[in-house]
């Protein structure tokens, strides 16, 4: 069954009777997104989840950003571990429930670490890459190759974070592409598909034109490389969020709109 409105907007909250696992800080992000064959997308899905439309049309978004601050839920941070840069290329889904999220094809980092753990204990699939990113005064340049991929690409993006922002209104598109809060992982060796959850204060938005991209990483993913730029962009310059832990259910908070 498809996400009501309801728990789409319910997805927000935190989960009741749960404490965060960790905090981050998500930064300078750019939202790149090119409108895709549903069916060919689910194709790709492990068993479980199916793809997440908006007036028929499903979305690929490669989202460039610096992850900041990261650090357990009873620690400080820590300097050469608390900060990187991530790259993801992701699609939108929801599960029999009909709870919407997040599938990740893949979550490139610079922090050999952070790949290793999440990997290790998140089933989530990172790849370490050369990565690199400056920013002056409202301008991003932003740089990775990842290492040991076949073919051997590699993305640039340039972009803008200033003029007037504002936030997602529900039922609409921007609301669909980027008020995300779950996130699927499957375990293909024991074959079981778990869910995590963040909570952060809805993104600040504009729409934007960078002036540099690629959709190199699409094609690294198995996907056909669009001939076409971006059909919707975004810039956001940041949140802070509680990250929950991954778990194979989700709280009876969420269940309750079924």
């Amino acid at each position: 069954m498809p996400p009501t409105d309801a728990l789409r907007e319910k997805m927000r909250q935190r989960p009741a009777g749960r404490s965060p696992a960790g905090y981050q800080t998500w930064q300078h992000l750019l939202f790149l997104h090119w409108e895709f064959d549903p069916q060919a997308i689910q194709k790709t899905l492990p068993p479980g989840l199916y793809v997440d439309t908006y007036e028929g049309k499903a979305y690929l978004g490669v989202v460039p950003f610096y992850m900041r601050n990261i650090r357990p839920r009873f620690c400080p941070t820590v300097p050469g571990i608390s900060n990187f840069l991530e790259l993801n290329v992701r699609t939108y889904v929801y599960d029999e429930r009909g709870i919407p999220g997040v599938w990740f094809y893949s979550l490139d980092a610079n922090l050999l670490l952070a790949v290793w753990l999440a990997r290790a204990f998140f089933h989530l699939p990172y790849h370490h890459a050369k990565m690199k990113a400056k920013k002056e005064k409202e301008k991003v340049t932003y740089y990775t190759k990842r290492y040991k991929n076949t073919p051997n690409l590699s993305s640039s993006f340039s972009y803008s974070c200033e003029g007037p922002y504002h936030e997602a209104e529900l039922k609409g598109l921007e609301f669909f592409l980027l008020e995300r809060y779950i996130l699927f992982a499957y375990n293909k060796k024991k074959k079981t598909l778990s869910t995590g959850q963040v909570v952060h204060s809805p993104y600040q938005v504009r729409s934007c034109q960078p002036d540099k991209w690629d959709a190199n990483y699409l094609e690294i993913n198995d996907f056909s490389l669009p001939q076409n730029p971006p059909d919707y962009s975004h810039i956001s310059a940041g949140v802070d969020v509680e990250v929950f832990a991954i778990q194979n259910v989700l709280s009876d908070a969420l269940l309750e709109f079924q």
